[in-house]
Order: structure tokens, then sequence, then C-alpha cells
């Protein structure tokens, strides 16, 4: 199987994801949350036990002196300004603002899409047990954002359909993300060097100033549940790295 084609049925299965978001109507706002703390939880550890067990290591492989680092910061600071440029947040109450929110959260998806699709490109390219973790990894994640984010739009005002509809639709451009990526890297060799450090910042953005606060937050009895299922997201990537799928 071509490295294109395996970048394609990566993405593609991860913006599927998108259509998770339709179990929101068939559940109770009270047991939503709860699934969605458990799901962030294990979104934190899986993307942190990405970050620092797949992504950093290829990357010290692949670049010489202080880069690495600086590339780290520099993904971070990138998901942290379109964080704040784009308003892309996660909101899972009722009483959001998200009438004016609902078509800036899809923009800000899109990039964000964009972006997983250019990750996952860029760590298939460099292997394939690589390009594997990381889908995980990002697939993970994507399950309590898509919920949160077809909640927001159902919100908003949209109707069920047009919710799914475009949502799908902006999920899709990790797909672009990735066909780019793929031909970008034959352009220059020098995508596939800082695309995993770039990508390891990111997810620990991600992780840190979006997922754990939400988990520091919550005053349940259930926190000591969340943070032992946050230590089995980083263990599952732990354990992919020694199946070799890294």
């Amino acid at each position: 199987m071509s490295i294109l084609l395996n970048i394609l049925i990566a993405t593609f299965i991860v913006s599927l994801i998108s259509f998770i978001g339709v179990i929101t109507l068939a559940i109770k706002d009270k047991f939503l949350n709860k699934i969605l703390l458990y799901l962030v939880a294990l979104s934190a550890g899986v993307l942190i036990g990405g970050a620092f067990l797949h992504l950093i290591p290829e990357a010290i492989g692949k670049l010489k002196g202080d880069s690495m680092f600086i590339l780290i910061i520099l993904g971070f600071v990138i998901f942290f300004v379109i964080e704040k440029v784009l308003h892309w947040q996660h909101c899972h109450e009722k009483n959001c603002k998200v009438h004016t929110f609902a078509y800036m959260n899809l923009v800000g998806d899109f990039f964000h899409n964009f972006l997983d699709g250019l990750i996952i490109a860029g760590s298939f390219l460099l292997s394939i047990p690589l390009g594997i973790s990381t889908t995980i990894a990002i697939a993970i994640h994507e399950i309590p954002q898509e919920i949160g984010d077809f909640g927001v739009l159902i919100y908003g005002g949209l109707s069920k359909r047009k919710a799914l509809t475009l949502n799908f639709l902006t999920a899709l451009t990790a797909v672009l993300g990735g066909l780019i990526g793929y031909f970008i890297s034959s352009l220059s060799p020098l995508f596939l060097s800082i695309i995993p450090a770039i990508a390891a910042g990111g997810f620990i953005y991600i992780a840190a100033s979006d997922l754990i606060p939400e988990l520091r937050e919550d005053s349940t009895n259930h926190s000591i549940l969340h943070f032992i299922i946050f230590l089995l997201g980083i263990l599952l990537m732990w354990y992919l790295k020694s199946l070799g799928i890294s």
C-alpha cells in the first residue's frame, strides 16, 4: 500500500469521527458531561504520550542543537495563536454564547483539521508505525472535540442535518492537509524534519491548555478516576511504542 494511500485513509477515518457528535442528541446532558470528562482525560493522556514518547524521539533523530526545542515551542505558539485569533474553544454548556460563535467554530476547526492532516502526512512519510500512532492520538482527541463541536452548532441554531454536514465538510480538510503535506515533502525534505517537533508542541498545548484544565476544575468524586484514565492514555501510547508502532 502506497504512503499516499495510507495518508488518505488515515485522514478520512479521522474526518469520519465528526459524525460521532450525533450521539449527543440521544444522551442526557448530565450523562454526556460525565462521558466527556472521561474522554477528555483519555485524550489528554494520549496527546501527552504521543508528544513525548513518539514525536519528540523522532524529532531528536532528525534535528540538531536547539532546533528541536525551538520548533516544539513554535508548535505550541501556533496552536495558541489559532485558538486565540479564531476563538477556537471547547464549550459543552447550554448557556455559552454560541449563536455568533457557531460559524467561527467551523472556521477554527477548518484550520485545526488541516493541521491534523499535515501532521498525519508528515508522520507517515517518516515511517508507517509513526503515522499509525500519530493517527491514533489525533483520532482519540477528536472524539470529545467533535461531540462538543456538534453541540455548539446545534445550540447555535443550526439544524441537525446542517450541523452534521458542515461539521463533516470541515473535518475533510484533514484530507486536504494530508495531500498538501505529502506533496510538500517531495518539494522540501525539510518538512519531514520539522513536522514531528511542531506537532509535539501542538499536542502539548492542546493537552495542557484545553484538556487538563477541564479535569482540574472538576469538583466531583470522579477526579481520581479521571486521573487514572489520563495515565491509561499515556500507557496506551507507551504500549504502542513497545509494539514498534512509533
